[in-house]
């Protein structure tokens, strides 16, 4: 499995050039009371890789997971490569870390 760590700058600079694709593994509930702007949801509980290669085969960012910590979004992540989906980064400190530098969250 591959694993690309990508930090908090590469992930607001990311989002800034609109070149990343975020995808918050988090819960529905976790999501709504609060995620990176500009996140879109996809539940680790309910991953649906089908419903996912179409989220990615149709936006041209590149897809990077997000969960709280770090955690759950490699767990995303081998589950996409094992369906044969291209994902390969993750932002390796999550929601908590986005917090924690006071960067903006919408709810």
């Amino acid at each position: 499995m591959t694993v690309i760590d990508l930090h908090r700058d590469d992930i607001k600079r990311g989002l800034a050039d609109d070149e990343i694709l975020l995808i918050d593994v988090r819960e529905p509930h976790e999501f709504e009371a609060g995620h990176i702007p500009g996140a879109v949801p996809h539940p680790l509980s309910t991953f649906d890789t089908q419903a996912l290669a179409e989220l990615i085969a149709n936006d041209t960012r590149r897809p990077v997971f997000s969960c709280m910590s770090g955690v759950r979004s490699v767990h995303a992540l081998n589950a996409a490569q094992e369906a044969g989906l291209p994902i390969e980064a993750h932002y390796r400190g999550g929601f908590k870390d986005w917090v924690s530098a006071g960067e903006p969250v919408d709810a």
